[in-house]
């Protein structure tokens, strides 16, 4: 044991110049540093400066929706609805929705393979122990007789280490930390994004609620108007084409109402996919358009804060900077490596002998490696890194270019919504006066059926457009905070998933 121990002594002094001039010569990292790119010098989204407000809409559609620039979106922008049951299903599907499960997953895996990464920094320290049994002939002896068999116990420590003079496990170190961070973006990602289906998936399916109901009192009505109709035929007042006009009309109406209740179901469907559950086992309390709260104030973040809060945009930042990184790697496989490699050993015929005077042993090398001639094959590899590297960037910029169009659109959408929805509105009232109108002078033989079953119609399609109007503009104010980045920012995901145990 002493032997041994003085055996390590003397190693160690041997490796110590060596380490103090690897240390010396271990300096920056090759390869280019990263930056994060310059955002867009913009102030605002769209071609014309933001106006203040959205048009005006009527006391049906609510009011005009304030533009407030500069402002930063709620991290739970939902709530701004103002309706419980939406709240309850983005909690329940932050909390139950797979692909959540799966981001979070991927992101524990990154984690734990850029701490594994960072393991290279340091020596590698290994221990074996063994034992052989052998027999040897007499050739093999070299003393003109067969030996054994015996046994030889062997017991030793080796050490491995990797100078990284150039950077290049650094580098490697820094890229996947990077792809950690891809994988940190995109959870954030997927957090928005289900939230943001969630709120669409619900207001859609409000809308189609609010449109089949009205399709069925529409038909209600028509059927009215078609008993009456074959009363009068009955007796001689109306002729067969009027009974025959509405009943035409009321199978028009009716034929509209399979492929709304149609739409209403994938709808539902798909929210059931959204909170984690299948469509059996899906259970919703109804929303109805009106308990919704369109909010009035809406802020818009700045071109830079959208840059730097986006979780998409972080993504491809945080994938350019793997990119970059993967040049630094490739640049340093073409430059000398410098390793040191030792051993403490011990070796007997015994096993109480392992570690007795005489029995140990130990080596210590330094090596050099410089590569000369690999057929191009590492020139290669880092020209394609940094062709890697410029389509890191381009679909960066790519990615900012779809996000302020997102923007873009959608602060247009809002206008175009509250103009559409005035114009829906009062084509809504005009046609249900119409109606009334018209029922009351054919009840006088004022007008004939084909006059009455064309204001139906035209009351019929204004309701429904209204309806659907109405839901658009809550649907583009939800996609508005989605284009802003939801308010999500880097780590959110662990204080939502709090939030959502604790409801």
């Amino acid at each position: 044991m002493n032997t041994m121990k003085s055996a390590t002594r003397r190693a160690a002094v041997a490796m110590a110049p060596v380490l103090t001039a690897a240390l010396a010569l271990a300096g920056c990292a090759v390869g280019p540093n990263f930056r994060e790119p310059a955002a867009p010098q913009v102030d605002r989204y769209t071609t014309a400066p933001l106006p203040a407000s959205t048009a005006s809409a009527d006391t049906a559609g609510g009011d005009a929706q304030r533009f407030l620039e500069g402002e930063h979106v709620p991290q739970r922008w939902w709530t701004t609805f103002g309706n419980p049951e939406l709240d309850r299903r983005v909690q329940q599907a932050l909390r139950h929705s797979p692909s959540i499960t799966a981001a979070q997953a991927a992101l524990r895996q990154a984690e734990e393979t850029a701490k594994a990464a960072r393991g290279s920094l340091f020596p590698s320290l290994d221990a074996n122990v063994g034992a052989t049994r052998a027999k040897e002939s007499a050739a093999q002896s070299g003393i003109g007789k067969a030996l054994g068999p015996y046994n030889v116990y062997n017991a030793g420590v080796s050490v491995g280490y990797v100078f990284d003079i150039f950077g290049g496990v650094r580098r490697g170190i820094e890229a996947q930390q990077a792809q950690a961070d891809v994988s940190r973006a995109q959870l954030d990602a997927t957090y928005l994004a289900l939230a943001a289906n969630v709120i669409t998936a619900s207001l859609q399916e409000a809308s189609l609620r609010e449109q089949v109901k009205a399709t069925h009192e529409i038909v209600d009505s028509l059927r009215q108007e078609l008993e009456i109709a074959q009363k009068q035929q009955a007796i001689g007042a109306k002729s067969l084409s009027d009974t025959l006009a509405v009943r035409s009309q009321l199978a028009a109406t009716e034929a509209t109402l399979p492929p709304l209740e149609k739409q209403l179901s994938a709808t539902q469907n798909q929210l059931a996919t959204y909170l984690g559950v299948t469509p059996a086992q899906l259970q919703l309390q109804p929303v109805t358009l009106a308990d919704v709260t369109l909010p009035v104030d809406i802020p818009v973040s700045l071109p830079s804060t959208v840059v730097a809060q986006r979780p998409d945009i972080r993504a491809a930042s945080a994938q350019l900077h793997a990119a970059t990184a993967a040049v630094g790697v490739a640049t340093a496989d073409m430059l000398p490596r410098l390793t040191l490699n030792g051993s403490l050993t011990s070796q007997s015929l015994t096993e109480s002998g392992l570690f007795a005077a005489g029995s140990g042993g130990w080596s210590i090398g330094l090596g050099l490696l410089q590569p000369l001639f690999h057929g191009g094959q590492l020139l290669h590899q880092k020209r394609a890194a940094e062709a890697g590297m410029d389509a890191a960037l381009a679909g960066w910029q790519q990615t900012v270019l779809v996000a302020f169009q997102n923007v873009a659109d959608s602060l247009q959408a809002l206008d175009y919504d509250a103009q559409s929805l005035k114009a829906q509105s009062a084509s809504e009232q005009d046609a249900e006066k119409l109606l009334s109108l018209t029922r009351t002078q054919y009840r006088v033989g004022a007008v004939d059926y084909l006059t009455l079953l064309s204001a139906e119609r035209q009351y019929q399609q204004a309701r429904i457009a209204a309806i659907a109007a109405r839901a658009s503009r809550l649907t583009d104010t939800a996609a508005l905070y989605a284009a802003l980045g939801g308010g999500w920012q880097e780590g959110m995901q662990i204080s939502e998933a709090n939030h959502a145990s604790k409801h």
